[in-house]
């Protein structure tokens, strides 16, 4: 009997995944599972580049907007919810279509996640009000003092990711990198991973496009809407902190777009960085004919019948 699989489409932001998705999900008649964190809340919509309408009913997808701001949602209850998504799409269809930027939630679905004791709770409680007091910049060097293996594999911009690693640090007294056993768990599907690529200065240039769309089509006003809710883990991101920073009158608001442009472009970097690690990439340039992935993708596929 064939094996199951799952085609996983990843690259920077703003450079066509959801474009490719839909229409590699059209070919193959199948279901979409986004694996863009940053798509789950229902609240956020303009400044996460959420598929319009017309993209959402031109495949059918699973995991847009399907929580709130005010859940609790971690990786890994991502990675149990899309195994189970996927599985039983795969009742019906022999191919899935994964797509995002978000490295770690792919990477959860395909590989699955390490397991991590559990600690107590107080501890993470007072790392966030150092993190509010005191900035990252004290964590990240705590991190680096404590488990510089950890310091130098996590993505140390990212705040929950600090906080996460010094709590596992603390409550068990051993290094955070220590739990990374980086065993893969066993799929029911063979994974292709497609990555789109393009020259720094095309996707730098697509993402200053972009946010100035999002800013024509309304994201002052959805910030606006959201700002009461700002504590909250799910809008500490980019394109909605840097308004809240201008609705304090920190900053003015073309120094927020400017700032919104520049963060963008810094997270693009990031996931480059993310998945040029990942050797089982097949990378192709943004531009190319979709018929030529889709033929790379029935010569694969066939490979494992």
């Amino acid at each position: 009997m064939s094996k199951h699989i799952l085609i996983s489409v990843v690259g920077p932001t703003a450079i066509g995944k959801t474009s490719l998705s839909i229409q590699l999900a059209q070919h193959f008649n199948t279901e979409i599972v986004s694996a863009d964190s940053r798509q789950f809340y229902k609240e956020m919509n303009i400044g996460t580049a959420v598929p319009s309408k017309e993209e959402l009913n031109s495949a059918p997808h699973h995991f847009i907007q399907h929580k709130s701001i005010r859940d609790k949602y971690s990786v890994g209850d991502f990675e149990r919810d899309a195994i189970k998504t996927i599985e039983s799409i795969h009742n019906n269809n022999r191919t899935v279509i994964l797509v995002g930027g978000s490295g770690l939630y792919v990477d959860a679905v395909i590989n699955g996640l390490d397991e991590f004791p559990k600690v107590d709770s107080s501890i993470r409680e007072t790392l966030n009000l150092r993190l509010k007091d005191e900035g990252l910049d004290s964590l990240q060097n705590q991190l680096k003092e404590i488990d510089k293996k950890a310091y130098n594999l996590l993505t140390i911009n990212n705040p929950h990711r600090v906080i996460r690693a010094l709590e596992i640090c603390i409550g068990t007294g051993k290094p955070y990198s220590s739990f990374l056993t980086h065993k893969n768990k066993s799929r029911s599907f063979n994974t292709i991973m497609i990555g789109l690529m393009a020259d720094r200065d095309v996707i730098y240039d697509r993402i200053n496009k972009r946010v100035d769309l999002m800013i024509d089509t309304g994201l002052i006003n959805e910030a606006k809407a959201l700002y009461q809710f700002r504590n909250l883990n799910a809008l500490n991101t980019v394109g909605y902190k840097e308004l809240f920073a201008f609705f304090d009158g920190e900053i003015s608001l073309d120094f927020a777009i400017s700032e919104v442009k520049k963060n963008t472009r810094r997270f693009a970097k990031r996931q480059l960085t993310w998945f040029r690690k990942n050797k089982n990439i097949n990378w192709f340039d943004y531009t190319i004919d979709v018929n030529k992935i889709i033929e790379f993708l029935e010569n694969e596929i066939k490979k494992t019948s």
